[in-house]
Parts: C-alpha cells; sequence; structure tokens
C-alpha cells in the first residue's frame, strides 16, 4: 500500500529520535514522469519513471549530518537514521547550523492560490506522441528545413512533503508539461540548427505544438549562411531568449552562500547601485502558474515578495538559515532543500523592469552592433565580473538585420555591463525570470 508522504516524514523523524538525534528534518518526494520522442513521424523513443525519494537530516548538538534512500521500508528508515547519526557525531561542529525556531516557521498558506497542479488527467502517451508529431511536421513545412533533429513531448506529476522535528509539517502537488523541437536548415558544411519550446505547469497553457515546430524551423533557416562578425568594440542586444542569463548572474552573485565565502562581484556593493536607476529586481515567489511559486521554503519558512534591486540600489542577498546567521542577518525564505543534501540558497520568480522600447526600437537604434539569440560555454569569475561567452546570431547595421552570426565571442564586465543595460518591452510574464530583450551598449567582440 502506498504510504502518504506526511506518514513517511513523520517515521523519518521518529527513527531520528530514537536514533538520539537532538533535532531533524525530513523530506518526501513522489515523482511520476512520461516523454516521448518522435522522429520522421514515427516513436524513437519512450520513457516512463515513477519512484519515491526520502532524506533526513539530524543535528547532534551542533553537528549535522544527511541521507537519502529510496527505499521506504521500515527497516531503512531506522537504518537511515542510525547511520545519520552516527555521521553527525563524526562531523566537525557548525556553529550556523540548526532547525529554524518556531516564530520564524509558515503558519498558513494558500496552496490552491497558485495553482500548481493541473486538475487535468495525466495525458497518454499517444497524445504525447501526438504533439510531438505534429510539432515535428510543422518544422518540416517549413521551405529551406532539411531535417528535424528531435520534436519531444512531456509530462510530469511531483509531490513533495517536508516536516521537522519543531513543529513544520507541509506539502504541495505540481505538475510540467513540456513541448521541444529542434530543426535543421540547409545541408552539409552549411547546415545550422535552431529550437523552440514551451514548459508549462498546466497543460491548458501549452503553446500549441504547430506553432512551436515552425518556429523552431524558421530560426534555424534564418541562422542559414552565418558568418564570424569583426573584432571590435561594438553594442550587444541580448534576445529574450538569452537575457535571463545576465540577470542569472546577478542572482548567483547576490546569493547568500557567495557571500558569506566572499566569492561574490557584488559583495561590497550592497546599498549601490548594480542596474541604472531606473530599473527594479523584484522576486514574487506567489505568481499563480509559475514554476518558480512556492508556499514555503525547504526549511520551512514562508515565502515572501521582495525586492532585490530597487531603483537600481541592491537591498539585500538571498539567504537560507545558515548563511544568514553567518552573515548576522534575517533570512529570507529562500532555502532549496533536495531530498540528498542539505538547504542552500535560491531565488524563487524574478520580474526585471521593463523598457517603453521594442525590441526593434532598439534594434533601430543601435546603429551596428550584434543581436545575440544563443550561446555556448561562458568562463565568469564570480570575483571580478570578468565576462566572456561564446555567442551566435544575427548583424545589425544601420538599424537592421543584414544577416547570420555564429562562431564569435562577447566580452565585458558584469558590472560595467548590468549598470549599462537598456531593457526592451518583450518579457514573457509566465516565465519564473521575467526579463525582456537587454542592449549593452559596449563590448569587445571577436570574430573575423
Amino acid at each position: 500500500m502506498t504510504q502518504p508522504l506526511d506518514a513517511l516524514t513523520d517515521q523519518l523523524l521518529q527513527a531520528a529520535n530514537r536514533a538520539g538525534a537532538d533535532g531533524a528534518d525530513a523530506k518526501a518526494v513522489r515523482a511520476s514522469s512520461v516523454s516521448v520522442d518522435v522522429r520522421e513521424g514515427a516513436l524513437e523513443q519512450a520513457e516512463r519513471a515513477e519512484g519515491v525519494d526520502i532524506g533526513l537530516r539530524v543535528f547532534v548538538g551542533q553537528r549535522v549530518a544527511s541521507v537519502s534512500a529510496s527505499d521506504t521500508s521500515a527497516t531503512t528508515i531506522t537504518e537511515m537514521a542510525e547511520r545519520a547519526v552516527a555521521m553527525a557525531r563524526e562531523a566537525p561542529e557548525d556553529p550556523f547550523a540548526g532547525l529554524a525556531s518556531a516564530d520564524q516557521l509558515a503558519k498558513d498558506w494558500d496552496i490552491a492560490a497558485l495553482e500548481l497542479c493541473d486538475p487535468a488527467d495525466e495525458p497518454t502517451p499517444q497524445t504525447l506522441q501526438e504533439d510531438a508529431t505534429r510539432a515535428e511536421a510543422a518544422a518540416r513545412a517549413v521551405e529551406g528545413v532539411s531535417q528535424v533533429q528531435s520534436a519531444s513531448a512531456y509530462y510530469g506529476y511531483q509531490r513533495a512533503h517536508l516536516a521537522t522535528s519543531n513543529g513544520f509539517s507541509g506539502g504541495y502537488d505540481r505538475t510540467d508539461r513540456g513541448l521541444s523541437c529542434v530543426a535543421i536548415a540547409g545541408h552539409g558544411t552549411g547546415m545550422e540548427r535552431d529550437y523552440d519550446s514551451d514548459s508549462r505547469l498546466i497543460q491548458s497553457d501549452l503553446r500549441s505544438a504547430e506553432e512551436i515546430g515552425a518556429r523552431a524551423g524558421a530560426r534555424a533557416v534564418e541562422r542559414l549562411d552565418a558568418r564570424k562578425p569583426p573584432t571590435g568594440a561594438y553594442p550587444v542586444l541580448f534576445d529574450e531568449r538569452v537575457s535571463s542569463s545576465l540577470i542569472g548572474h546577478l542572482l548567483g552573485a547576490v546569493n547568500g552562500a557567495s557571500i558569506a565565502r566572499g566569492g561574490s562581484f557584488l559583495r561590497d556593493k550592497m546599498g549601490e547601485l548594480v542596474l541604472p536607476e531606473a530599473l527594479s529586481l523584484t522576486e514574487d515567489p506567489h505568481r499563480p502558474r509559475t514554476s518558480g511559486s512556492r508556499p514555503f521554503d525547504g526549511e520551512g519558512l514562508p515565502t515572501q515578495k521582495r525586492m532585490i534591486v530597487e531603483d537600481g540600489r541592491l537591498l539585500g542577498w538571498t539567504l537560507d538559515l545558515a548563511n544568514a546567521r553567518k552573515l548576522g542577518m534575517t533570512p529570507t525564505g529562500n532555502a532549496t532543500r533536495p531530498t540528498g543534501s542539505g538547504p542552500s540558497p535560491s531565488t524563487w520568480n524574478v520580474a526585471l523592469t521593463e523598457g517603453s522600447a521594442s525590441r526593434a526600437d532598439l534594434i533601430r537604434d543601435m546603429g551596428e552592433g550584434l543581436l545575440v539569440t544563443s550561446m555556448i560555454g561562458s568562463t565568469i569569475n564570480p570575483n571580478t565580473g570578468d565576462y566572456s561567452r561564446g555567442a551566435a546570431g544575427f548583424w545589425i547595421k544601420d538599424g537592421q538585420i543584414t544577416h547570420a552570426i555564429n562562431e564569435c565571442t562577447i566580452a565585458g564586465n558584469l558590472n560595467d555591463m548590468l549598470r549599462a543595460m537598456i531593457p526592451a518591452n518583450d518579457a514573457r510574464a509566465h516565465l519564473s525570470r521575467v526579463v525582456p530583450s537587454l542592449l549593452v551598449p559596449g563590448m569587445t567582440l571577436a570574430g573575423a
């Protein structure tokens, strides 16, 4: 008989107590997924996975250890707790380890308002295959497409439950639905490929297979006859498809773990301008139907809306309990907790202030430069912010797209890039990172 997850976490906590732990938290996750790949109109691969994972973290004084398993038998749970306590007794003391205090724990939340779980039935493998086949056919129908590398459809369901020995217990369900297509245009050494995809929590929100396939094909054709750009200093417009990576670097730099280690180019920038004064970066973990939404974090603390950057000024770090204690600050409800390890800080949904100009307006006004639509590899120095990445996209001249670009490197410093960037107004509101296309007025390009 399938055990409820709250019963499993309760058994883990009781076992930890019997084994001699002073405190503990436990997480249990039940997940299932099905994915289908098609090629040339036929099923290429289908996979289904199901399972339950459990994790236990124990405290013996200021010593801590974590263990996990995929077997939920009573014997395994007892052995897990005994092993975890034995490990903790041998671990070095951590003065910052410990559970949240009772007054810090989340008390009430409205999980229904977040709409994280699709009430519709799980799609059949046949339905997923039909979706992927339709996407592939739409890509093939685009003039100039020579083949479709892959078309895939996915569905996932997960229920997670977290409990602590000092009274917290909570869980929620979520679903995921995805569809993607990778198209190839041209032949031989002149082949180029590109993709389109969509991922949503609720199946009815997913874009149509025909739209995804057609856009993947059109993007691949647009990349034909690509050339290297000239070497020099030029404006670079990061397309909305890739612009969130810039904000990702900022989020990594304000992560409490990086700050506590002293390994961040923003470590001394609290209260200072890190973005243009017109821009703010807001975190909102309570947006409905959004992948980064959570009613509470991985340590049982309530999640809350907060300003990370307001009017260009950095207001705070992203903190779990341990890093907040290291820095002498208050946790922000941003702990993520896998079953196999302890918590660490992570951001939820974020949104950057949009501009008034469209992407087309920025292209028109940038004169000559690079529109980046894809990037590969990276060399980022987290201490200094020095930035270098391989890029591909399109060359802009006299405010017009002239030809495709590949095999180039863009370089700069994130401190300067973030302070100077100009946003468009084309962000997609359903994403966890709502970030528009971003123009950086001056970067170094290395090409021909």
